[in-house]
């Protein structure tokens, strides 16, 4: 989640929030429940486990784990639980193709291990470019039990969350495949059995399985950085006309805050619920100040960790549309990862997702910037190269350590302040003149250049 590891434990006020929004009562491991609001109707199963397997398959499963909808299921997590995910592993007759961030699972490696060693072809990707050291034992095991297992493109993070089974089903995840994620850990998976999506979901894992250049096939409504990401989160706000819920782990990429703002200025009703991290205060305040409403879940490993990344358009109403992937609202993960979301039009599933991000908007608390009282910045700014419009913005504050996020015209950059509360930003790309705010801890300061 970030390269955070999360609590195995959750408070009961964490847990008590996701039975309300998922309707589970009591269950045992690898039971699942469904949220509130699909129709779901109780079914029994019987499900031996599956010779090899290492992971605890229930005996019975009291509710349908997800809203489902034609081709298409949405996992709601932590209710629903990973079972589902590790039968389809188990489940596996021909093929497994993982592509994920981050894998420290040792049931979900045992259950691919066990496929390899019954003769299906297991490829695994791991990223590289910055969980190497956290991918390492399960690149290890894997590479030592028949798995065809590769770590990505050097250069590159490949965030990516996604399964896919004998080319028939793919499962596109905002989670990450780690054990300690899943009790405490707000996410969602798409399970998509359509031809055209799972057809080009494979073409893609082929290529960067094989480290060939591939631009990504959409597919049905698939959206993959960095060739579609930041304009398909960007039609998505800007075409939303009543309403706008996210949750997402990240906000710092300047198009996404303005486009949010300017959805809120035309009378978009935008909720945010996020983890609270100073590292967004910057962008809460301007959304804050253009008329978002932003909630945030404090970051203690007892409480739930917003690590979802999905946007409702006009949950109910004509033309309603959602996205769910392993995007960020960053720079980064927009335009540069390799990442996969899906965008969906069914009114159940958007139903059943837009219930779960209000219930935790509602859980949350209204965010309030850092307190001002006593803090003090001030920012000079210099023009570097006037061409392409750089600038050289100077803070001095007493706020030793804190960061220091300078902004303009819709750009935006950080830099820590040193221990004398000094700090030199690079701001690249505001026009000339324009007024520049800068947020160091709690102080605001401006200047122009």
């Amino acid at each position: 989640m970030s390269c955070m590891y999360r609590s195995l434990l959750t408070v009961v006020a964490g847990a008590v929030l996701l039975c309300a929004v998922a309707g589970c009562g009591g269950r045992a491991p690898g039971q699942t429940a469904t949220p509130a609001g699909t129709g779901a109707k109780p079914v029994v199963t019987a499900a031996p486990p599956t010779a090899g397997s290492s992971s605890p398959m229930p005996t019975r499963t009291a509710t349908r784990p997800a809203a489902r909808a034609g081709r298409l299921q949405v996992l709601v997590e932590p209710a629903a639980g990973v079972g589902l995910i590790y039968r389809l592993i188990n489940g596996a007759r021909r093929s497994v193709d993982l592509t994920m961030y981050e894998l420290s699972d040792p049931a979900a490696e045992a259950d691919l291990a066990a496929d390899a060693a019954r003769g299906v072809n297991v490829r695994v990707l791991l990223d590289q470019h910055l969980e190497r050291s956290r991918n390492l034992a399960a690149y290890d095991y894997l590479a030592g039990h028949g798995v065809h297992v590769r770590w990505a493109a050097a250069g590159t993070i490949y965030h990516q969350k996604t399964l896919t089974v004998d080319g028939a089903t793919s499962v596109i995840m905002t989670l990450n495949l780690v054990t300690g994620d899943y009790p405490g850990t707000r996410d969602f998976a798409v399970v998509d059995t359509r031809p055209a999506d799972v057809a080009a979901i494979t073409a893609t894992f082929n290529a960067d399985f094989a480290g060939r250049a591939i631009t990504p096939p959409d597919g049905l409504d698939l959206v993959w950085s960095p060739t579609n990401s930041q304009a398909s989160v960007l039609a998505l706000i800007n075409g939303a006309r009543r309403s706008l819920a996210i949750e997402d782990e990240e906000m710092n990429d300047p198009q996404v805050t303005s486009a949010l703002m300017a959805a809120a200025r035309r009378g978009v009703d935008v909720k945010i619920i996020m983890t609270a991290n100073p590292e967004w205060d910057a962008a809460f305040s301007e959304l804050e100040g253009a008329g978002v409403h932003v909630r945030v879940v404090p970051d203690y490993s007892s409480a739930l960790y917003i690590h979802a990344k999905v946007i409702v358009a006009d949950a109910g109403r004509a033309g309603q549309r959602m996205m769910v992937g392993s995007e960020n609202f960053s720079i980064a993960s927009l335009d540069y990862n390799r990442e996969l979301g899906i965008m969906i039009s069914d009114p159940a599933l958007i139903t059943t997702v837009s219930k779960v991000v209000l219930a935790d908007y509602a859980g949350g608390s209204a965010y309030h910037p850092p307190s001002s009282a006593g803090a003090w910045c001030k920012a000079t700014a210099t023009v570097y190269n006037a061409a392409a419009d750089e600038n050289d913005v100077y803070v001095h504050s007493n706020q030793p350590g804190a960061e220091a996020t300078a902004t303009a015209g819709g750009y935006t950059h950080s830099y820590p302040a040193d221990g004398s509360g000094y700090a030199l930003i690079y701001l690249n790309g505001p026009p000339p003149g324009v007024l520049i705010t800068v947020h160091v801890g709690g102080a605001t300061c401006t200047t122009r250049d």
